[in-house]
């Protein structure tokens, strides 16, 4: 097992993190959350990859073969329309909140009233 794509993951996580911990702009804020969400399809493929596997189409493929399971990579997929469609709803959100307060600092709006 190569430890390559799990390193990668965790400093993916880190520098997400810290994007979303230090950044003071909703739009930077959104692109270092889809960051860290990037760590999860990073990990969920390394799980899933098989060294020297077949898709798992067993018409052609004999006994012996190891094939790679669909699952991880469906679980990724979905992930990864998940994260797009969450991304999309905090940029709009952050669009709105700009027209309504000329900001894009969190920490510097107006609080909301009900």
């Amino acid at each position: 097992m190569n430890a390559l794509p799990f390193l990668v993951v965790v400093w993916l996580l880190v520098v997400g993190l810290y994007g979303i911990a230090t950044c003071r702009n909703s739009i930077y804020l959104v692109s270092a959350l889809f960051v860290a969400q990037s760590s999860g399809y990073l990990l969920l493929l390394s799980v899933g990859y098989v060294n020297n596997g077949t898709a798992p189409i067993t018409g052609d493929i004999p006994g012996t073969r190891i094939m790679v399971d669909p699952v991880v990579q469906a679980l990724t997929l979905t992930d990864i329309v998940v994260g797009a469609t969450v991304s999309a709803l905090l940029l709009a959100l952050a669009l709105q909140r700009h027209k309504r307060s000329g900001t894009l600092d969190p920490k510097s709006e107006p609080p909301m009233r009900g």
